[in-house]
């Protein structure tokens, strides 16, 4: 377990207990959450984060009319954009920022308008500042896209550690 601290009361590191021991999964929805006060392109999108634990991520968007192409279904830079997120989320997980040094993604069935699109991910290795992770997104329970997407640690974290009073 991580020891973390907060600044006190409506600040954005979660309002964490100086000495509470915190489990992976809970430093992974403290850091969740800190993304998310920051994170305006998946909230303005409309995306929701379903759940994150340490290493994982789901997030959830409905296909919007502004989000359909001229073939009437999701524009894939969309379905990218929610994998993208979910990388994000798992990447970050773990309180050390992270952003991703590469991704691809191959699309295998098209989304279409009104559909909700659950993006789920799931880490394959993380070492040293390297990460790799495989995230599924589907539309009603069948598979539309696979991403992977390679991280990269940089300076930083998202939650004060134990020995520190702000943010990095």
């Amino acid at each position: 377990m991580q020891e973390v601290c907060c600044n006190g009361p409506g600040h954005r590191e979660n309002d964490v207990n100086a000495t509470a021991k915190l489990s992976p999964d809970q430093i992974a929805r403290a850091c969740a959450d800190a993304m998310w006060a920051e994170d305006d392109a998946s909230s303005g999108l409309g995306m929701e984060i379903v759940d994150v634990k340490a290493g994982q991520a789901t997030l959830a968007m409905t296909v919007q009319p502004h989000m359909v192409n001229g073939q009437r279904i999701a524009h894939g830079g969309f379905i990218f954009l929610l994998a993208d997120s979910t990388f994000a989320f798992a990447c970050n997980s773990h309180n050390e920022r992270a952003v991703a040094a590469q991704c691809d993604i191959t699309f295998i069935r098209p989304g279409k308008l009104g559909d909700r699109l659950v993006a789920t991910a799931r880490e394959i290795s993380r070492s040293g500042r390297s990460g790799i992770y495989d995230i599924r997104v589907t539309a009603n329970d069948v598979v539309i896209a696979e991403f992977r997407g390679h991280s990269r640690v940089i300076p930083g974290t998202w939650l004060p550690t134990g020995t520190d009073t702000k943010q990095k």
